[in-house]
């Protein structure tokens, strides 16, 4: 801040006479009649003595830009007032000449109060005649900006602004200490940037681009003398409407013409910038969500909105958050991964069009830092407009006909991919398998570990009796599978991979289903709604909740990318995230945007698990012993190690997938948001269902990426606690049995018959053979006696689980 020597008022005395000049002057200038009455030089007097020393200035608002995560393509713009400050050297200088032309010829000579032309307004004024001149100052102007902006109560912008004695009185008093204060340059620089030029254009830089799409520093003689004409009255200098544009040309010519008056341009200059006809070329600036560069990134923006108005950080209340978002001037590099969005956004629409009832919604997080990579849902993210309405007939058959209401498809501006505003969230079906499979490795139970699933488990967890979901007669909770093929010996690989509904059942009633719930909650899982939330409440209630593992809680598809992107990071959870660098308009950078994430599994229990979920998608480790895959497309399209699950809830109401490599998580859901108990079936694998949207968001996403293996997991989390399984080949069954269970194995017969050279109906041999997990399933084969086997062996040799691959993932109705 640079003080200048003045010719005027350089100390306090001249300030008094200052003020004392200043009433009697500004009074016959504006108010002929009392000039001479004393009354002016008294109010002089009186309002010098109640200013304070110095004006604060604050800052006036300023746009925020939001940003891809390139840094380079625009995602949206939010602002209360589109201005953004630009420095004098990025001003082309016929915009300052324009200016001075158009308001104050002796800018570069006064010091703040022109008493000239003071006095060449109370002549004129005096005088009777038609037009009233004023006397102010551009550094007047600015003053009077500065204090209607710094205001902190509505009646101060109106004492601002109002035509008064006191207030002239108190902005030349003001320009004089200004003026100490700031450098002529300095002045003209902060006056271009507050200044209003209409049109929602606020400072100089958003008029360049709202009229010329251009920036400042390019813009032309004829360009600088229309904007600097329009600060005089921006709405009847309107260029944009057919009743200001005649205006605003002659207002431009009236500039132009003082601009060759003060020496800024030549005669020739003058008349060749006259001569150019004004054309706008630029239109308003895009604000808020609504309007962002592309309409399908919408739900992204209203993520990064909402997020925003809940970070204490920004203000006390969300009032002042959104304030802050709006008027502070931050360029905001958000999360959005423009590769992974499109992906996003032309799979969704290629399953399901902006006009179908069932939303395909897919979400991508990366695993590691949190951050939110792209959300899409084919659906118009739009106010739907009730006077001309686009939006179909609800889906819900009572809203439709009794309320008469549309539902909110194609247009809508409801939180669907990350819940809110009453958005609970979809149940996910087997996708929640995975936490079941968390809460058993915690608990020290190995991936190899084995369960006899049968066609049908009854359960020790309570249920309405007479329900579709108790055993006949009980009010047992009893699963079933989604066919019988299913049933049989399984590991976590095999079980997973099949979605054997009767094995994670036992698995959770064995690991309590309190675990189960807050694996879930560790690796990501928000319950909203409110049975969900009672459930979750209490251990009590929790150890209640027996289909927990069959995804009947309600999640949404943010969430579940996020679970998933958490055993992706080796058990690091991350918060969802939709900023990765903020920066303020003094160009300084805050910490906010950085990755907010800690351990919440051990890193062997996210291996673990992630080679689990390896099996379902199509994909192998090392250690992995796959059998069966829902999914197995996914591997062969996306052409990376993969890891991931399906899954459908009752009566297909949902469908969802996730599907995951080490750099992105992406998980869709398929379901109707406006009638949860929808009668259309939700889709998977066909053209139409949720899997094509996933991978193929997933494989653009992969497209120039490096293909990163997930670590396979080691030690006992793999195999347990392995134990020698005794030699039984051609015993009897009930000696073979027995000798098992003494060695602490779980046994079960096979009805199917082996062929073995062993007598008929003795032991074939026993799957697994060799060594298994303590306390494992073994099954024992039984020989048809037509010869055939491996004498010495124990028969079999495969490994426990290996049903018929295929088969629909859906829990038990």
């Amino acid at each position: 801040m640079r003080k200048r020597d003045h010719n005027l008022l350089t100390n306090a005395a001249s300030l008094l006479i200052c003020g004392l000049l200043a009433g009697v002057v500004v009074a016959a200038a504006a108010f002929p009649a009392v000039a001479m009455s004393g009354l002016a030089a008294k109010a002089g007097a009186e309002t010098l003595g109640k200013l304070p020393p110095d004006l604060t200035v604050k800052q006036a608002p300023q746009i925020s830009y939001l940003l891809a995560s390139d840094a380079k393509t625009p995602l949206a713009t939010m602002y209360d007032e589109n201005r953004r400050n630009v420095k004098l050297k990025d001003i082309a200088p016929v915009m300052r000449q324009a200016i001075v032309a158009a308001e104050d010829h002796d800018f570069y000579k006064h010091n703040g109060v022109d008493f000239k032309g003071v006095a060449r307004a109370f002549v004129n004024n005096s005088s009777g005649a038609a037009s009233q001149q004023g006397a102010s100052t551009l550094t007047m102007q600015y003053v009077r900006l500065a204090i209607a902006y710094s205001a902190s109560h509505p009646a101060d912008v109106v004492a601002a602004t109002e035509d008064t004695t006191a207030r002239k009185i108190r902005e030349m008093q003001y320009a004089v200490q200004v003026e100490k204060q700031f450098s002529k340059d300095e002045i003209m620089e902060r006056y271009l940037n507050i200044a209003a030029f209409g049109n929602g254009a606020y400072g100089i830089f958003a008029a360049s681009q709202v009229y010329f799409n251009k920036t400042p520093a390019k813009l032309t003689v004829d360009e600088a003398a229309m904007l600097a004409g329009m600060v005089k009255a921006p709405t009847s200098f309107d260029p944009t409407t057919n009743s200001g544009y005649p205006l605003a040309v002659e207002r431009r010519n009236y500039v132009i013409n003082n601009m060759v008056e003060i020496g800024a341009v030549s005669k020739e200059e003058g008349e060749k910038a006259k001569a150019v006809k004004l054309t706008v070329k630029g239109k308003r600036a895009p604000n808020g969500c609504v309007q962002t560069r592309d309409n399908k990134w919408g739900f992204f923006c209203d993520y990064f909105y909402r997020w925003w108005l809940q970070q204490e950080e920004f203000g006390a209340t969300t009032y002042d958050r959104e304030r802050r978002l709006k008027s502070g001037g931050y360029n905001i590099v958000t999360t959005l991964d423009v590769q992974a969005q499109r992906g996003a956004d032309k799979a969704v629409r290629k399953a399901k069009s902006v006009n179908s009832k069932e939303a395909a919604m897919v979400a991508v997080v990366e695993p590691g830092s949190g951050r939110v990579r792209a959300l899409s849902v084919n659906r118009n993210f739009k106010l739907d407009d009730p006077n001309k309405p686009e939006n179909k007939p609800h889906s819900d058959p009572v809203q439709r006909s009794k309320n008469k209401k549309r539902g909110n498809y194609p247009n809508t501006v409801n939180p669907l991919l990350s819940g809110g505003d009453g958005i609970t969230g979809y149940q996910a079906g087997s996708t929640f398998k995975i936490f079941t499979i968390v809460a058993a490795l915690e608990k020290g139970i190995p991936l190899q570990y084995t369960i006899n699933s049968p066609k049908q488990f009854k359960s020790e967890y309570i249920v309405e009796r007479g329900s579709r979901a108790a055993c006949a007669g009980t009010h047992f909770y009893c699963p079933t599978n989604a066919n019988d093929s299913m049933a049989g010996p399984h590991n976590m690989w095999s079980a997973f991979g099949n979605s054997v509904n009767t094995f994670f059942v036992p698995l959770q009633q064995q690991v309590g289903a309190k675990n189960v719930v807050k694996a879930a909650q560790k690796l990501g899982i928000t319950f909203r709604a409110s049975n969900d939330v009672t459930f979750a409440a209490t251990d009590q209630a929790a150890n209640q909740w027996g289909a927990f593992t069959l995804g009947v809680s309600q999640t949404t598809p943010l969430d579940l990318a996020n679970a998933y992107a958490t055993l992706a990071a080796d058990g690091k959870y991350c918060e969802p995230i939709p900023v990765q660098k903020i920066t303020g308009p003094d160009g300084k950078t805050l910490d906010i945007a950085n990755p907010r994430c800690e351990q919440r599994i051990s890193t062997e229990v996210a291996r673990a698990a992630v080679d689990a979920a390896r099996c379902p998608v199509g994909d192998r480790s090392s250690t992995s012993r796959c059998s069966g895959a829902t999914a197995a497309e996914v591997k062969r399209v996306v052409d990376a190690p993969v890891a991931g699950k399906s899954g459908t809830t009752d009566s297909e109401k949902t469908a969802s997938l996730v599907a995951m490599t080490k750099q992105y998580s992406v998980a869709g859901i398929m379901a109707d948001p406006d009638w949860p108990q929808t009668n259309v079936k939700m889709k998977h694998k066909e053209r139409d269902g949720i899997n094509p949207p996933v991978y193929e968001t997933l494989r653009d996403a992969m497209v120039g990426k490096e293909r990163i293996n997930f670590t396979p997991p080691s030690g006992k989390i793999v195999n347990g606690d392995q134990r020698s399984i005794p030699r039984v080949r051609c015993e009897s069954v009930d000696t073979a049995r027995n000798r098992l269970k003494g060695a602490g194995f779980e046994v079960v017969v096979s009805d199917t018959k082996v062929s073995s050279s062993c007598p008929a109906g003795s032991v074939a041999g026993t799957s697994p053979d060799g060594r298994t997990i303590k306390g494992g399933v073994v099954t024992i084969q039984i020989s048809d006696g037509n010869g055939g086997g491996t004498p010495g062996d124990n028969g079999g040799g495969t490994q426990p689980g290996a049903p018929p691959r295929g088969g629909p993932d859906r829990p038990n109705r």
